[in-house]
């Protein structure tokens, strides 16, 4: 489960699987915020959406910051 916060201070939970990519990661949150995925940016480091979660050592529980 990884949490992403917006900039309006809304916190989004989401289960995705290590071998998810960042790619699937923005859809599973798009679903829950009602945004596109293509416009979220995930900010902790420089994201490229054909990797998975894990290999930015995303973690269980980790919050992101959703721009």
């Amino acid at each position: 489960q990884v949490i992403a916060n917006d900039r309006l201070g809304r916190k989004v939970r989401v289960k995705c699987s290590p071998d998810d990519t960042v790619d699937d990661l923005k859809k599973l949150i798009a679903a829950q915020t009602g945004t596109d995925s293509s416009k979220i940016q995930l900010k902790k480091w420089h994201v490229g959406d054909h990797i998975t979660p894990a290999d930015y050592e995303i973690h269980d529980g980790m919050s992101l910051e959703m721009y």
